[in-house]
């Protein structure tokens, strides 16, 4: 019971982190948002990493540092995939991928479900895709090349969970700090670099002032970003305040979430938490339905239910 409660509480933070991290890529491009939440959401690990105890050792560091080269990964290919293929399909594709991956490992090492556990685990995946799928007639045709990357981002976040299972029982926090020390430097690197190449160009660039290229976002103009942001590049000039403090709670929000979920994974089922942390996309519905007034679709408000259900399910198994 409590696993499941830790695994519910890590997809509310997760789908606020979602949220927030959505609403602040509408004023600054999505890279830079990723890299400013990796950064808040370190320092909110080192203050946790001083109060919890934990034992460094090779693994634990090692899964950590593994889990981050994934995550990046994960996170970029979800960007690229979203930037060239409809998202109402993408998105959830992505989410009930990266809660199989788990599943089908914990499976292979011996974990046991009953009757409702199954049932919840089933109801789990059919709400992710409901919660994600919003129909657009307009939309355009998924690509293979988008199907293939929305499938190996989906890998990817499930093999970070996978890796923070393996992580050591007495390493506290230690794996989740070099996971974000990884994220750090991957995700701030990214952004270092594409700041000097948009430099560079606005140096060769003719005209006065040496206008040149602005520096590229993660997703293509004219195409929605994480979280359902507008289309068109993002402004970095206008709100940038605002922006900032967003993508810091985005990053806060995450950290609590990594920190709940390797508890529940220390204290439960593989299986288990992977399935409930995949219901966070109903949660960033919920609060766009909330604060932006956005209107739910019938198939969304089915999902919200059925996410209800599962986890009822699996706290009963």
């Amino acid at each position: 019971m409590l696993s499941v409660l830790l695994g519910l509480a890590a997809a509310v933070a997760y789908g606020s982190g979602d949220f927030l991290g959505g609403l602040a890529a509408r004023r600054l491009p999505p890279l830079r948002v990723t890299a400013i939440s990796a950064a808040s959401g370190l320092v909110l690990l080192l203050v946790l990493l001083a109060v919890v105890p934990g034992t460094p050792s090779g693994a634990a560091v090692g899964w950590g540092v593994a889990s981050g080269v994934a995550g990046a990964a994960a996170i970029a290919l979800l960007y690229a995939c979203l930037a060239i293929g409809p998202m109402s399909i993408l998105s959830p594709l992505t989410a009930v991928v990266s809660a199989i991956v788990p599943v089908g490992v914990g499976l292979l090492q011996g974990s046991r479900l009953g009757p409702a556990g199954w049932a919840g685990i089933s109801l789990a995946l059919v709400a992710v895709v409901l919660v994600g799928f919003v129909p657009d007639a307009s939309a355009p045709k998924p690509t293979a090349a988008g199907l293939l990357m929305a499938l190996a981002a989906g890998v990817g976040i499930g093999v970070v969970l996978v890796f923070l299972d393996q992580t050591p029982a007495d390493s506290g926090l230690v794996p989740l700090v070099a996971n974000r020390v990884t994220n750090v430097v991957l995700t701030g690197g990214a952004v270092a670099v594409l700041a000097l190449v948009a430099l560079s160009r606005r140096r060769r660039s003719p005209g006065p002032g040496g206008a040149g290229l602005a520096v590229p976002t993660a997703h293509a103009p004219g195409t929605a970003g994480p979280a359902g942001t507008p289309a068109g590049a993002p402004s970095a000039t206008r709100g940038l305040a605002p922006a900032l403090r967003l993508a810091l709670l985005c990053g806060v929000a995450d950290a609590g979430a990594n920190v709940l979920i390797l508890l529940g994974l220390r204290l439960g089922d593989l299986t288990v938490m992977s399935v409930l942390t995949a219901l966070y996309s109903a949660v960033t519905v919920v609060l766009a339905a909330v604060v932006l007034r956005e209107r739910l679709t019938r198939s969304q408000v089915v999902g919200l239910v059925l996410a209800l259900a599962a986890a009822v399910l699996l706290a009963l198994d």
